[in-house]
């Protein structure tokens, strides 16, 4: 694969595409490259989600017995799933069989337009260097954080979703900066296509200036104001707020959930529920539909 190049699969029950949800369900998890494979597909077939978006899946790496991590998801889940690359990972593989990590973004729902944005900002922290070895414990790699783009279409009603991964090194300005590249390039969808952006952002994005970066972009945090903690505490202190679901759009949130008692990652699970955005249908027939003040934007 290039770096930049979408693998895609198909693996869900065509009839899913006949029923027609009011309300979805979203799941965005670390999971921390797969290694506990069992015990996070355990958990992601419990959940019964929609939209599953999922940070860390490793491809054809050593740690995880060299295994399509996203593929093998999605054939036990039943669901289609499209994979970009975040890192080549140096120490993982090797020349003839390179290995990957990234995002991977999954749904019973069909899912069309899929892209990598590649932030322009980087961290030089993981480029490799010639007087440092390829150990997997270096963890040197070729490439750079991204967010995977694609759009589902559910019921016929599309939403555009932005599963990303922010740098883990260097200052906050950094992520700040990441966040903000993301942000503007959701300008390109019009306020009718509903937007979700969810993964792990490595820092707090309730602080002001993150926060107000996101307000301007007319996205709402469903999850700001809940005192969470999203990774599990080291022996010694507190776990972080780094992980975040924001939406955009004629959507409306509720059950926002932190799963702190899944402990097959680092990071926990995040999921809630998105009461979708009427049909062309619907609103043809019921013009009240076409706004509600409930909603978590109500473009006019």
């Amino acid at each position: 694969m290039s770096m930049d190049q979408v693998e895609s699969g198909a693996f869900a029950d065509r009839q899913v595409v006949s029923k027609q949800p009011d309300v979805i369900r979203v799941v965005s998890w670390n999971i921390a490259r797969g290694c506990e494979f069992d015990r996070v597909t355990e958990f992601l077939l419990d959940a019964k989600a929609d939209v599953v978006i999922l940070q860390e899946t490793d491809r054809n790496s050593r740690r995880t017995f060299y295994r399509n991590i996203a593929k093998e998801i999605s054939q036990k889940l039943g669901m289609n799933y499209v994979f970009g690359i975040e890192f080549q990972e140096l120490g993982q593989g090797s020349h003839e069989s390179p290995a990957f990590h990234g995002q991977a973004t999954l749904s019973p729902w069909p899912m069309s337009k899929s892209s990598v944005v590649r932030f322009r900002r980087q961290s030089k922290f993981w480029h490799p260097f010639w007087f440092m070895p390829k150990h997997p414990v270096l963890q040197r790699r070729l490439g750079g954080r991204i967010a995977l783009r694609t759009q589902v279409s559910i019921a016929n009603r599309n939403l555009a979703v932005y599963n990303l991964h922010l740098e883990s090194r260097r200052e906050d300005a950094l992520r700040c900066a990441q966040l903000v590249e993301l942000l503007e390039d959701a300008n390109q969808y019009s306020s009718n296509l509903p937007v979700i952006a969810a993964g792990d952002f490595n820092f707090d994005i309730t602080r002001p200036g993150p926060s107000s970066a996101i307000a301007e972009a007319r996205f709402s945090n469903p999850f700001s104001g809940m005192g969470i903690q999203t990774t599990r505490p080291p022996r010694f202190g507190q776990g972080r707020a780094v992980d975040w679901i924001l939406v955009r759009g004629i959507l409306r949130t509720s059950s926002p959930q932190v799963h702190s008692s899944v402990t097959a990652s680092d990071h926990y699970p995040l999921s809630l529920h998105l009461q979708l955005p009427p049909t062309a249908q619907d609103m043809a027939t019921s013009p009240d539909n076409l706004c509600c003040p409930n909603f978590v934007v109500c473009p006019h």
